[in-house]
């Protein structure tokens, strides 16, 4: 028989890629993960991962056999939650991914308010720009910057007419000035950001007949978006980042917008759950809560952007 617990221990280091990484997440020892995985080969017939002192892999076999444990266990959380009938106080555990600097300077506040509106909900947050997989990472959600083109999720609109701006910090363009033109943008320092090893020195902004790309340089480079935010508070070049992350910002004087009359390139933020079946009341509830906060913030920018225009 199946044991809910060798089944929660396939799941966690099919997504960790390591039994050792599993156990210590679990406070359990590697060699009690590798027995659970293997109870579960025995029960199931099959060979779930292939092993090397090196490397651990799900084999043809534990590929497709994890969607239906990601299912069951699904299943059975769903089912504790019935069983809690009419209460409409939210229970549980809500896991959410997030991007570095939102997730730090942004929506670390509104999910405490949102934690402190229902007690009984206990929140996990995973703060990284390393995008979450939301079919085997132990996330129910995430929170995604970017267009959603993948059909194989749900994709809930958080602030869909968000927009890059460029900031630079006030010492900054006292010492170099403030470029009068896209063009002079490749005279400037200007902040890079860095994922997946690739660097993000091309910035895009749309124009009536199409779009312009700007080659930028600078001799700092992040894979950290709130890094790269707090080098342009300290003066030390050019950022073009997410209003989200910088509107506080630049409201208190920390940063100045920079050419406010071009629009930024489209940056839509999502709510993203890998199935319907996982949009809870809870999940309902703090979309309603984010999508509300990040409309304040867009008008914030607009009226920032008439006001400078």
């Amino acid at each position: 028989m199946i044991r809910l617990e060798d089944l929660q221990l396939f799941v966690r280091s099919a997504a960790l890629g390591s039994f050792s990484q599993a156990a210590r997440e679990a406070n359990l020892l590697a060699g009690q993960v590798s027995a659970a995985i293997g109870r579960l080969e025995r029960d199931l017939d099959i060979r779930l991962f292939a092993r090397s002192t090196r490397s651990l892999r799900l084999t043809e076999e534990g590929e497709r056999y994890l969607p239906y444990a990601l299912e069951a266990l699904q299943t059975l959380r769903e089912g504790q939650d019935g069983l809690r009938g009419s209460d409409t106080e939210l229970y549980g555990t809500l896991q959410v991914a997030a991007p570095s600097d939102l997730g730090r300077n942004v929506l670390l506040a509104w999910l405490a308010e949102f934690r402190r509106d229902n007690p009984r909900l206990d929140l996990r947050l995973q703060v990284s720009d390393l995008v979450a997989d939301v079919f085997r990472a132990p996330v129910d959600i995430a929170i995604r910057y970017g267009r959603m083109d993948d059909a194989s999720f749900i994709a809930l609109p958080l602030a869909p007419d968000n927009r890059r701006v460029l900031v630079a910090s006030p010492d900054y363009l006292r010492r170099h000035g403030a470029p009068q033109t896209l063009q002079e943008l490749a005279q400037h320092d200007c902040l890079q950001y860095q994922l997946h090893n690739r660097v993000y020195d091309k910035w895009s902004f749309p124009l009536a007949d199409g779009q312009q790309t700007v080659q930028v340089k600078g001799p700092l480079v992040a894979d950290d978006g709130d890094v790269v935010r707090r080098w342009a508070m300290a003066g030390e070049g050019i950022a073009y980042k997410s209003w989200l992350d910088v509107g506080t910002d630049v409201r208190a004087g920390r940063l100045d917008i920079i050419l406010p009359q071009q629009r930024g390139q489209a940056v839509p933020l999502h709510l993203v759950c890998p199935h319907r079946r996982q949009y809870s009341p809870a999940v309902r509830q703090l979309q309603a809560l984010l999508a509300s906060r990040c409309a304040a913030l867009h008008a914030d920018l607009e009226r920032e952007l008439a006001a400078r225009a």
